[in-house]
């Protein structure tokens, strides 16, 4: 049956584009007609097997130019996979491995490739994609594109980072947790926007399903703000009755906050809060492990109640006079102090709030760690920021919208 429907596709494609008079004047970029020099064979690999077909190719007398006519209305100019195989290799190379993709391929398609033909559809897709959505911010930037207007009782911005191993040369010069001071990874700084509209019977909050968008990428803490920024207006921030920014401590996350966002409120994330609860426990009591945990389970309920001042007053009691240890515990009561504001986690949830950032933390895991992370993978940036990006349009769920913007 595939051998049957790929003899059709030739057939049909030959009577389309099978003469040169059937295409009409052809123009050069340079102002000048093209003449044709004949029909050349193509060899295009399909989701029906391989064809070769017969195309015109026109050449520019005045600079030399060549161009194929049928082959940039196939979208097929420069590649050797028609549109279709090459949305369903993207597929497979941003789901699992590029080897892994190849041999779903030919497993559920009888689709033969090279896992080196995966990886480099599905990394051109990425940049595709990467390009799209720039040109959107652009547009949604400009006014030229309408955004989502339909008002959203709460909208969430969570934005977090994550690791990921990269070949030696991008990492040169840079420092890292690896016993020489050295580093293996570079952080994908990755975002999510949700809406909440309702909380549950028990007042817990509720995302509104199917609500979750992403993106990311490996770059700068300034590049990352204006991604997510628009990422966050084309999806009705300027509608919203609230934003929420959730986030852990890091100094930048609070920058990008008061820089794109600064009438939202402010959460720092209550899990990271604990941990860094507990690293203080740690340092007050280094020894008695029963009487530290007694102290952090006690701690933990003060910091729920929103009793934060009163946790440090009694750290200081705690803290000693001098020493090394001394200065580690200033480190981790400033934390505290400088987030004191977003903190309060009594207020937020009885504004039926949520307080952790789970579904960002999630998404490092599926967006991220799940693809680029697996034993003995080494990415380089333009390779894992194309992956990123076809993942977050994957996981968004824009996939079919991209592809028609390909197609259009």
């Amino acid at each position: 049956m595939l051998l049957a429907g790929a003899g059709l596709l030739r057939r049909m494609l030959k009577e389309k584009f099978g003469s040169a008079a059937s295409l009409g004047p052809v123009m050069c970029a340079c102002g000048k007609r093209m003449r044709s020099v004949g029909p050349r064979a193509k060899r295009l690999r399909t989701i029906l097997g391989e064809i070769v077909f017969e195309r015109p190719v026109f050449v520019c007398p005045a600079c030399g130019a060549r161009r194929s006519l049928a082959d940039e209305m196939l979208g097929v100019e420069g590649r050797g996979f028609s549109p279709g195989l090459c949305r369903l290799m993207a597929r497979a190379g941003q789901r699992d491995t590029f080897k892994e993709g190849r041999d779903d391929l030919r497993v559920f398609a009888e689709i033969a490739v090279t896992a080196k033909d995966v990886e480099r559809v599905a990394e051109g897709a990425g940049e595709e994609v990467e390009a799209w959505q720039e040109r959107e911010r652009a547009q949604i930037e400009a006014g030229e594109k309408t955004v989502q207007s339909e008002e959203a009782p709460i909208l969430y911005v969570c934005y977090d980072g994550t690791g990921v191993p990269m070949v030696p040369w991008e990492t040169e010069g840079r420092k890292g947790k690896q016993p020489d001071g050295s580093s293996r990874t570079r952080e994908a700084k990755l975002g999510c926007v949700f809406t909440q509209t309702t909380v549950s019977e028990k007042g817990y909050p509720v995302r509104d399903e199917a609500s979750t968008t992403f993106v990311g990428a490996i770059e700068s803490s300034g590049a990352f703000g204006q991604r997510i920024y628009h990422e966050a207006l084309r999806r009705g921030l300027n509608a919203a009755q609230k934003t929420v920014v959730l986030a852990d401590g890091a100094k930048y996350n609070w920058e990008i906050a008061a820089l794109h966002f600064p009438r939202a409120t402010e959460i720092v994330d209550l899990f990271h809060a604990r941990g860094h609860l507990s690293q203080l426990c740690a340092l007050l009591i280094p020894d008695d492990t029963q009487e530290k945990n007694i102290l952090k389970e006690r701690w933990e309920k003060m910091l729920d109640e929103g009793r934060l001042q009163s946790i440090l007053t009694q750290a200081c009691e705690l803290m000693p006079r001098n020493g090394k240890r001394r200065n580690f515990i200033l480190k981790e009561l400033a934390y505290f102090q400088n987030n004191a504001s977003r903190m309060r986690y009594d207020d937020f949830r009885a504004q039926g709030l949520f307080v952790g950032s789970g579904v960002v933390e999630a998404g490092c895991k599926t967006v991220v760690g799940k693809r680029l992370k697996q034993s003995g993978m080494e990415w380089t940036v333009r390779g894992a920021n194309a992956i990123i990006a076809l993942r977050c349009c994957h996981l968004s769920g824009r996939t079919e919208e991209f592809w028609e913007q390909v197609a259009a």
